[in-house]
């Protein structure tokens, strides 16, 4: 075809065209990328070539009740490196190990890695601020300081299982702060400089400070107080006892709040890493299960009043065991107790009379009421690591499990269920569900962000039910196996344990873990405290849970008590003492007395006090516990010497005594003692005038294998 002028000239304008919309194109393409795309492309561009040192906000802190810190976030200063922009790695690495006390060697290699930034570890991470110093002196290219957070411990070892520890990172790995770790940690901030895809800092570019977020606070039910309370008697009863753990919990009955927990051994949450793993990974208080013995036998108990299978008033016989599916269980007390009422079977921990209880109840209702107490399930307290328990499953339970769960044996629990349990029947029977944060609270405000509110799981026994259980266990204190933990005008309410430990399905011989439950005040309980000794190992006298565990929840209970002002009643049942239990005696008035008289006066009185003389002096000035405080007979009293009596103080001698000859007693003291509160320190007590020990019975009425 011949081409003619014209379809040359239409080809031209179509090509033109063609060649106009595509120029039309690019310059459209053009302005979209630089007006519309631009702010995308520019990030894309920065998240390239930004990169970002990390900047820990500060750790939220823990509190006690009271707002005291039990834990805060010191500032410590961390070295990091970018080996992209270290030229001389070796003289970097040198000068950096000089004053981070690290191998060269190990310096260089980390400075030597293929990563945008490295921590300079284990001598890097935070240092003190002398090394902050040096390194900032040494100026070196490619080196940063940032700050991180390390964790502070005022009070040592207090409650450190609850507490918990952090990681070198900051983050929580055991005890609270694991359960609220995103709640303590906040949000990391940063450091953002520019470099080049070697890693280098790309000349003109500034850097930018993203500043962290904190941590919010974590305000605890945990009463200091009261927690160095439980931390004394234990660090007591482990010197007393060399066990192989110690688990003790005091707690609010009416809220299920935590006031207490402690074990032993425990660890300095600061220095953690120089602990068996085993100290800071278990916190016993809710993760070990044993055999409770008899501290169980207040569910048989409450399930039998609940259904009126038993009145308190109903007799029994004990002829020293009980015959179960051809079995012959014993009671503790060889013989038995004869005739008894129900309460004295309760008073005396007779394992035959709460074998017929479960009998009584049978096995649906028996374990109906185990499981409506919470155990065999997770109390859901919150802190990690909580154990559940172990139960017979209910087709597997004959006559012989029957009657062995009934007083406590062949049942797995843990302390903190036991704990809860109790605390149903002291709160007039609601089982709580147990917690020991109270309150989130903004760390730099003070502010509260959130609050927990008391959680009643269920009700398991009715109130007059737990009111005839209250004054059953008041009773196993006044007259029976509890009564070492008796307190002068405080109202005990409690139950011993002492069971023998199993391993691989044999009961160990001399192996027990003794136990005392109780509460106080009986009538209007405020606190339940618990204490468990695996393995006591005394130097002379028995392994009962009342002469052991009895005395120490006794003390605990009384000195929290009057720390928190509860006031003394008289109203409760007098004491009847027993063969081997603590006679309580009040302390005489020293003041004003020369050292001479006072000696004397302890050493020839009835009581068989023992005195501690500190400082210098002819005159005692003032003494610990006070005149008039209850104290164990054989106890310790320190008498703060000084140079003239008190004013409105004669120094007459004691009754009965002659005067002094005079001048400064020699006797030795504590120099560094200050006056306070005295533990107790009794021996063995005689049992008190007139009163012998039953014939055929032990030196203590507490029970064995499950009393």
């Amino acid at each position: 075809m011949r081409v003619t002028r014209g379809m040359m000239r239409r080809r031209f304008v179509l090509l033109l065209l063609i060649l106009l919309l595509a120029i039309g194109g690019l310059i459209a393409r053009l302005g979209y990328i630089q007006m519309v795309q631009s702010p995308w492309l520019n990030e894309r561009a920065q998240a390239l070539w930004s990169r970002n040192i990390p900047v820990q906000g500060v750790r939220g802190s823990i509190l006690d009740s009271q707002g005291q810190q039990l834990v805060y976030t010191a500032s410590a200063p961390s070295v990091i490196a970018i080996p992209a922009q270290i030229k001389d790695k070796p003289g970097t690495a040198q000068a950096l190990a000089k004053v981070l006390q690290m191998p060269e060697q190990k310096v260089l290699t980390l400075l030597q890695k293929r990563t945008l930034m490295v921590y300079i570890t284990p001598g890097g991470r935070k240092i003190t601020p002398a090394q902050e110093q040096a390194v900032r002196n040494l100026n070196l290219s490619g080196v940063y300081i940032t700050e991180e957070g390390k964790s502070a411990y005022p009070y040592g070892d207090l409650a450190a299982q609850v507490l918990g520890i952090t990681g070198a990172d900051n983050q929580g790995i055991t005890g609270l702060e694991k359960q609220y770790d995103k709640t303590l940690a906040g949000k990391p901030g940063y450091i953002t400089f520019y470099a080049n895809a070697k890693g280098q800092k790309m000349p003109g570019e500034g850097e930018q400070y993203i500043p962290p977020t904190n941590g919010s606070d974590l305000k605890t039910t945990i009463n200091l107080q009261i927690q160095q309370i439980v931390q004394r008697e234990i660090e007591q009863a482990v010197a007393k006892y060399n066990p192989d753990h110690v688990t003790a919990i005091v707690a609010d009955p009416k809220t299920g709040a935590i006031l207490a927990m402690a074990n032993y051994p425990s660890f300095d949450p600061a220095h953690w890493q120089d602990y068996p793993p085993q100290n800071y990974n278990q916190n016993l208080a809710i993760w070990q299960t044993f055999e409770p013995g008899s501290t169980f036998k207040v569910v048989t108990l409450s399930a039998a009043l609940q259904e009126n299978k038993v009145n308190l008033n109903d007799k029994f016989y004990d002829p020293g065991y009980y015959e179960v599916a051809g079995h012959r269980i014993r009671c503790w007390k060889a013989g038995g107790h004869g005739s008894e009422s129900f309460l004295n079977v309760v008073e005396n921990s007779c394992n035959p009379g709460f074998i017929a209880l479960g009998e009584k109840l049978g096995k649906n209702a028996l374990f109906s009421y185990i499981k409506k107490f919470g155990f065999g399930q997770k109390t859901g307290i919150d802190l990690p690591g909580e154990g559940t328990g172990i139960l017979f499953p209910l087709n597997k339970v004959g006559p012989l499990e029957l009657a062995t769960t009934a007083f406590g044996q062949g049942v797995s629990v843990t302390p903190i269920q036991q704990v809860m349990a109790m605390s149903a029947i002291a709160n007039g029977g609601l089982l709580m569900k147990p917690y020991v944060v109270s309150e989130v609270l903004n760390h730099d405000t003070g502010s509260v962000i959130s609050k927990t509110q008391p959680t009643v799981v269920r009700r398991v026994i009715s109130s007059n039910t737990a009111a005839q259980v209250r004054a059953a266990l008041e009773s196993v204190v006044a007259n029976g196996s509890g009564g070492n933990a008796y307190i002068d005008g405080y109202r005990v309410a409690g139950k011993t344990g002492t069971a023998q430990v199993a391993k691989n399905g044999r009961y160990q011989s001399g192996h027990y873990i003794v136990s005392f439950i109780g509460m106080a005040p009986a009538n209007n309980p405020q606190l339940v405290a618990y204490i468990a000794i695996d393995h006591p190992r005394p130097k002379e006298g028995v392994i009962f849970g009342g002469v052991i565990a009895a005395p120490i929840v006794g003390r605990i209970l009384a000195d929290s008590l009057s720390y928190l002002d509860v006031p003394k009643s008289n109203q409760g049942l007098p004491k009847k003492y027993r063969w081997g239990d603590t006679v309580n005696i009040q302390v005489p008035n020293f003041v004003g007395l020369t050292i001479g008289d006072a000696q004397r006066s302890a050493i020839q009185s009835s009581d068989q006090l023992r005195t501690q003389v500190v400082g210098q002096g002819k005159y005692v000035v003032a003494q610990s516990p006070a005149a008039g405080t209850a104290i164990p007979q054989g106890s310790s009293v320190r008498l703060y010497l000084g140079n003239q009596p008190p004013a409105g103080t004669a120094p007459t001698p004691a009754p009965g005594l002659p005067s002094s000859p005079g001048g400064p007693s020699t006797a030795p003291g504590s120099g560094s003692s200050m006056p306070g509160a005295l533990p107790p320190s009794s021996g063995a007590s005689p049992a008190p005038n007139g009163v012998n020990p039953p014939s055929g019975s032990p030196p203590n009425n507490a029970g064995n294998t499950s009393s």
